[in-house]
């Protein structure tokens, strides 16, 4: 007869059995030559590796650029402080759909902030001379909503007689308001730059008119503070599929850090990788991530070319750069508490240092700044030394708020179009890119697959849309895997 410690023992025994078991099978699998390598660990790349590995395809391989998951999604020590580099809020929350990464921080318990701009009007300040009044403010800033209101009209109308598309700037000049003076010219940048990160006169009308992040998932915008990162949420998801060790980090041999891929040779039987560190890597099929902006550039040698419908298509799109500075300073000048988060700065130069953020709320008693800049100003800053940087806020802040104040103790100046591993921060609609386009954006090359945020038709350069994106890359390649259905129709154009 068998006593009650004897059981416990073979229990045990066999519990870790069953774990060694479960880590020879997937080193074995990784042995193998893989049927996916995903390349990138963003959450793009990671949904379509969770989504593949869902579907029963568990031979895969990822390998990451850098030596982090998260992607865009990238958090930072800051004077003693962790902030977002990259993506920051969860936008498009409160409408009748769920949004999936809303859903995520929520489950993870990842603190967040309810973003409230309705008091812009009265936190503008003129180039020199204080705040405008709050009335005048007010009244253009109602005024130009009218604008985006009609431009919203106008591409319903464009897109129901599929007519062709036109620029945010050719519907606001059928309006006959154009921005010009200073305070006009913040309004708008606050309206579409702040948004898209390039201006009206290159976005696209019926692409992002009515913008159904909001349209779909909600209006209200919520700012991540929290000391985990928002990357937490790309670790939730790799968590779900990849193995992790008692102290819940990734151990899985199916990914790979600091694997920088230069080379991708492929043909009808399969796909060879190198990697910049000299590795050969060889899979059934490739599932690319990267940025649009990764793809303009020669970070990646195909073999042969891609043909050129797909590089005409990759070229078509726009890779926006988004830049948030962070300043600390050794005590607060600027106004606190309700109504005060946000504040514009209207200067003859548009885009110049234009969208502020006191983060009193996210991180009390730190007396942090965050001011936006976008496209050409984020290019420019990013080639000069942070001290120049930080000589022209000062010079911004000091016109704002008086000649006293005291100089900034820290600055951190995000450099994401120097990075070749990313070459911007997302994708932007241009004027003209349809549905055909989109459809060649993520068309697969033969056993080459395309993913990433630029690749989502309705949530391009957003946390959800890359996610989505993800699932929805994999499940093209999925049936193509499992029953040989590796056709991919691309609509007509003007359908």
């Amino acid at each position: 007869m068998v006593n009650n410690k004897e059981t416990s023992m073979v229990a045990s025994l066999l519990a870790v059995m069953a774990v060694v078991l479960s880590f020879f099978s997937i080193a074995q699998a990784a042995a193998k030559v893989p049927t996916v390598i995903v390349v990138g660990a963003g959450m793009s790349g990671i949904s379509a590796a969770k989504t593949l590995s869902d579907a029963g395809i568990k031979n895969i391989l990822i390998l990451e650029a850098t030596d982090r998951i998260g992607g865009r999604i990238h958090k930072t020590n800051f004077a003693g402080l962790s902030v977002e580099m990259g993506a920051n809020w969860v936008e498009g929350v409160g409408g009748s759909e769920m949004n999936p990464i809303w859903e995520m921080v929520n489950k993870i318990k990842l603190k967040t902030f309810f973003s409230d701009y309705d008091n812009v009007s009265s936190n503008t300040y003129k180039q020199v001379g204080g705040l405008y009044a709050e009335s005048v403010a007010q009244h253009l800033l109602d005024s130009l909503d009218n604008v985006v209101e009609f431009s919203e009209n106008l591409s319903t109308l464009l897109t129901a007689k599929k007519q062709e598309d036109i620029s945010v700037l050719t519907a606001q000049r059928l309006k006959n308001r154009v921005p010009s003076t200073p305070l006009e010219m913040a309004i708008d940048y606050y309206n579409y730059d702040y948004e898209f990160a390039e201006p009206p006169r290159v976005t696209s009308l019926q692409n992002t008119a009515p913008l159904p992040t909001f349209a779909n998932f909600g209006e209200d915008l919520y700012f991540v503070g929290d000391s985990r990162g928002y990357e937490s949420v790309v670790h939730y998801v790799a968590k779900q599929f990849l193995t992790t060790n008692k102290d819940g980090q990734i151990t899985d041999p199916r990914l790979l850090l600091n694997k920088a891929v230069v080379q991708i040779t492929y043909s009808p039987s399969g796909v060879i990788i190198k990697t910049e560190d000299g590795s050969v890597y060889r899979a059934e099929y490739v599932m690319l991530s990267p940025s649009i902006g990764v793809l303009q550039s020669t970070l990646i040698d195909f073999k042969p070319d891609l043909p050129p419908w797909k590089i005409l298509a990759i070229y078509q799109f726009d890779m926006a750069v988004y830049t948030k500075i962070f300043l600390k300073f050794p005590y607060k000048f600027w106004p606190a508490g309700n109504g005060t988060e946000f504040f514009l700065y209207a200067h003859e130069k548009r885009g110049y240092y234009t969208i502020w953020q006191q983060l009193e709320r996210e991180y009390p008693g730190s007396n942090v700044l965050l001011v936006t800049v976008t496209d050409d100003e984020s290019k420019r800053i990013e080639q000069q030394p942070d001290s120049d940087t930080k000589a022209e806020v000062m010079g911004v802040l000091r016109a704002m708020f008086g000649k006293n104040i005291p100089e900034a103790t820290d600055i951190l100046v995000p450099r994401w179009w120097s990075n070749k591993f990313y070459k911007g921060t997302f994708s932007n609609w241009p004027i003209g890119v349809s549905r055909f386009e989109f459809d060649q954006i993520r068309a697969p090359v033969g056993r080459v697959y395309f993913t990433g945020e630029h690749t989502s038709q309705h949530y391009n350069g957003y946390v959800h849309g890359a996610y989505l994106a993800g699932i929805d890359s994999a499940n093209i390649l999925i049936p193509c895997i499992k029953k040989g259905a590796c056709t991919y129709h691309v609509q007509p154009k003007g359908t």
